[in-house]
């Protein structure tokens, strides 16, 4: 198990492949519709907004959350800093996760109110 309680093997396991990005490679662009969040397996991923990087995603942590929970179009662009490796995980595997790793669930409430807190800092 990862990082994170994240267990990429029981997900590849599960039938979910993992996908790979050339460095520089878009994974996805500011606008663009979402219904999938990532994990990065190795590698990093820049998030970015008007040319600004806001935040570098690094192995064990996660992505393109509030797509997947609201269905609203990506506020950001994510691009890969180095070649990487993301576990693509739609709401199938999203809930197959929530069910099998309760721990994930928990994580990922905590990243998501880590980001929160800094975004109200810088206001």
């Amino acid at each position: 198990m990862a990082s994170d309680g994240f267990d990429f093997e029981g997900l590849v396991r599960a039938g979910y492949p993992l996908e790979r990005f050339e460095a520089g490679e878009r994974i996805f662009v500011e606008g663009d519709e979402g219904c999938t969040m990532y994990v990065v397996r190795t590698g990093s991923v820049s998030i970015m907004s008007s040319g600004e990087v806001l935040e570098t995603v690094r192995p064990g942590e996660t992505f393109g959350e509030l797509s997947l929970i609201d269905g609203a179009p990506r506020g950001a662009t994510a691009i890969a800093r180095e070649p990487t490796e993301l576990a693509v995980i739609g709401e199938a595997a999203f809930n197959y996760l929530i069910e099998r790793t309760p721990s994930f669930a928990l994580s990922l409430m905590r990243r998501l109110s880590k980001r929160l807190r800094r975004m109200n800092e810088n206001i």
